[in-house]
């Protein structure tokens, strides 16, 4: 068997499948809401725990991993020193890399006759064009310091275009999508031909759309003033922990800020409202770089969930006359266990 592990800052999920020559078959799982507890590792224990009477039978658990550089793209078999090469990572990509390596240490105690194998949602990105790869700085700068966009959410955004073209009984290779990951991280990805050719999230997870706690793309001038005032790690956490739709709303989450817009509260309303917007811009940016669109799909426990969110951006968004918009439901673990 295989469990497959899927951390972040805000939920512990996992998914235990059979896989023999008929594919894969979903034994059992469990997907439990954490938002950066301080109880997070005990949690996990016992989830862990909670699989101890097929211990025996499980011989491979894959790990989501967000980030591990450059050198780590496709799904490795995970050792001290792979361990050590994302651990590098952990304050890019805070919310995630930290946790990701939680779960394997975790993991790797309870499931020690096991391989475990990473795979980075940085891989479906490895072959962006340099045009849309490369930041506009000093030549010496970005050799030193690694400076590229790495994307982000590659397993989810690869995962559902593909499932996307199956529906629609087309080729992935010859179609041009748009694919939006919506939910406490939010990306969108261009496609074409099977081949991501740009993204939304850059070097770190904070680039691109507001997020639910994150700010997304910001003018780097108030990243300067912040520091008059505050200290690095300080005005990381601002950005991190307390903007996006939490900055502006106060809320955490978007079912929440939903509930607040039909209450008629301003807050929740200008909150959702920029990200909407946001997205939309997106979606015709990537439209303009694809040549049109053939499909739209929309991902996530936002994406894929109230339907408020998919036809506020898609409301008289005229360009999409001739694509066809589907939801479909995140399923990152299936993805990793293909994978693996």
């Amino acid at each position: 068997m295989i469990l497959v592990l899927n951390l972040g800052s805000q939920s512990i999920k996992w998914k235990l499948f059979d896989k023999s020559n008929k594919g894969l078959r979903l034994i059992k799982e469990n997907n439990r809401n954490v938002f950066i507890s301080k109880n997070y590792e005990k949690i996990l224990e016992d989830e862990m725990k909670s699989l101890a009477g097929d211990k025996k039978d499980i011989k491979k658990v894959g790990h989501r991993v967000v980030l591990g550089g450059d050198k780590l793209r496709k799904p490795v078999k995970i050792d001290d020193k792979v361990l050590e090469e994302i651990r590098k990572y952990n304050k890019i990509a805070p919310l995630h890399n930290q946790y990701n390596v939680l779960g394997i240490r975790v993991a790797q105690k309870y499931f020690n006759k096991a391989e475990h194998i990473a795979v980075f949602d940085t891989e479906f990105f490895a072959n962006l064009p340099e045009k849309a790869s490369i930041y506009p700085l000093p030549e010496k700068i970005t050799e030193k310091y690694g400076f590229k966009r790495f994307g982000f959410h590659g397993i989810s955004h690869e995962y559902v275009a593909k499932v996307g073209a199956k529906i629609i009984n087309k080729r992935f290779n010859s179609l041009r999508i748009i694919t939006c990951h919506l939910g406490g991280g939010a990306s969108i990805t261009a496609i074409k031909n099977g081949k991501a050719i740009d993204t939304s999230l850059g070097y770190s997870p904070m680039e691109g759309l507001m997020m639910m706690t994150r700010s997304g793309s910001i003018d780097p001038g108030i990243i300067f003033e912040l520091l008059n005032d505050f200290s690095i790690e300080k005005v990381k956490h601002i950005l991190n922990y307390e903007s996006g739709l939490k900055g502006i709303s106060g809320q955490k989450d978007m079912l929440s800020v939903l509930r607040r817009v039909r209450k008629g509260d301003k807050k929740a309303k200008l909150a959702f409202d920029i990200f909407c917007y946001q997205i939309r811009k997106y979606i015709g940016a990537y439209f303009g770089i694809l040549g049109g669109c053939d499909l739209l799909v929309f991902t996530g426990n936002i994406g894929a969930g109230d339907p408020k969110t998919r036809n506020t951006i898609c409301k008289d968004l005229n360009i999409l006359k001739n694509t066809k918009v589907l939801s479909i439901k995140a399923d990152e673990e299936t993805a990793i266990a293909k994978k693996i």
